[in-house]
């Protein structure tokens, strides 16, 4: 795998840090700012926001740019949010830089994205996907971990402060590696943009993106809401808390890295076993969620089978969009966004209607259930047209490539 593969993945790493870290640092922003803890809130719904309008835009906007200038832009753009953020003493601007920093991490992985299918052959798209997305999977891990403890120590400012300098070697590393990749720093050549819009009438690409914010949607539904599962379910302490999120987390990046060596071979099957599973893990965590063993358990294979079956779906998305080069990691990016953005508002909803903690399991499971069902529904016909993942116009020795 090229260099730069892991480069764009520490990239990834640092705005996943930031994008899961206000878990932890709500309710000292609020004190420190005097602004009730539910505004304090509204800085994760403005990230949300950015992410899922963010692709889209900044892949229109960047669209005939070269991908290492676009790429370097974003991450700059990101590290000034965050340096701005630790500085400022009002909550409106640390409001707007938190949806402008999401304006960039969306725009850093819709062409991260697109980028990453480029400097590998089209059977071995997969792997370079498994790379570049498990620096998502180790900031649950590793980074929102550390940042909280750091907002604990240091304040919430130090925490902010570490996202920006953070970005200083991924620029560097991304600059440096894009140099000796020629098709990474090229200007982005390619169909107009009418034509790569025109992509999203193609309904082996709707589908696909359709199946892949349904499997996040239920994915984030469940993992926003595991804390009070693991203390108000299991009976555990509120120390149990992290080590149930890292779990989730060591599952996630077990999950991309397992389904990436495995997808660009066999998409089909993945997802046809790891589709059920994922719908019969939820459901067993909700039915087994009082036994603090097996609910640990559960959570780390949950993990793993949602972010293998999610990283496929992403996969699947860049193979049917591959007549919207620059479009194609927009598309996939937003799919997974809109899910992103949509479970934890699903969860609250069901919490909202009978109280229960394990409501947004449930949600999950539903949200699940509904994916498998477009899948059923949408069989391949005997010519097998139907899970090509090939958009029309395209080759089938491309499409046989990206199957392996």
């Amino acid at each position: 795998m090229p260099l730069v593969l892991f480069l764009l993945a520490l990239a990834v790493f640092v705005m996943g840090t930031s994008e899961f870290m206000l878990a932890g640092l709500i309710p000292a922003i609020a004190a420190d700012l005097d602004v009730p803890l539910g505004a304090a809130g509204l800085l994760t719904s403005a990230f949300a926001g950015g992410m899922v309008l963010g692709s889209q835009l900044m892949a229109v906007l960047a669209r005939r740019w070269p991908p290492r200038t676009t790429l370097l832009a974003c991450l700059l753009v990101f590290a000034g949010c965050h340096a701005v953020a630790a500085l400022t003493p009002q909550f409106p601007i640390l409001l707007g830089t938190r949806a402008l920093s999401a304006l960039a991490c969306a725009g850093f992985l819709a062409v991260a994205l697109s980028t990453a299918t480029t400097l590998v052959p089209a059977h071995r798209t997969g792997r370079a996907l498994a790379i570049l997305l498990s620096g998502t999977t180790l900031a649950t891990i590793a980074g929102v971990p550390a940042g909280a403890l750091l907002g604990t120590a240091m304040g919430w400012r130090a925490t902010f402060w570490a996202i920006a300098l953070l970005c200083i070697p991924a620029a560097l590393g991304v600059l440096a590696g894009m140099r000796r990749t020629p098709a990474a720093s090229a200007r982005t050549a390619g169909p107009d943009l009418r034509s790569e819009l025109a992509a999203l009438g193609s309904s082996t690409l709707l589908r696909a993106m359709v199946l892949a914010a349904l499997v996040n949607a239920g994915t984030f539904a469940a993992f926003t809401y595991l804390a009070p599962v693991v203390t108000g379910v299991a009976g555990l302490a509120d120390g149990w808390i992290p080590v149930a999120l890292m779990a989730f987390g060591i599952g996630s990046f077990l999950g991309v890295t397992i389904a990436g060596r495995l997808s660009d071979r066999w998409p089909g099957p993945l997802l046809a076993v790891g589709g059920p599973m994922l719908l019969i893990g939820w459901v067993a965590l909700a039915l087994l969620a009082a036994r603090p063993g097996l609910l640990l358990a559960l959570v780390l294979v949950q993990g793993m089978v949602s972010f293998g079956v999610g990283s496929t779906l992403v996969a699947r998305v860049l193979r049917a969009a591959s007549g919207a080069p620059t479009m194609g990691g927009a598309f996939a990016t937003a799919a997974l966004n809109i899910g992103a953005a949509a479970g934890p508002g699903l969860g609250a909803l069901g919490l909202s209607a009978d109280r229960d903690v394990l409501a947004p399991i449930w949600v999950a499971a539903g949200l699940t259930a509904a994916a498998l069902t477009v899948m059923a529904l949408s069989r391949p016909r005997r010519d097998g047209s139907a899970t090509t993942g090939r958009p029309a116009g395209a080759s089938p020795h491309r499409a046989s490539r990206a199957r392996g």
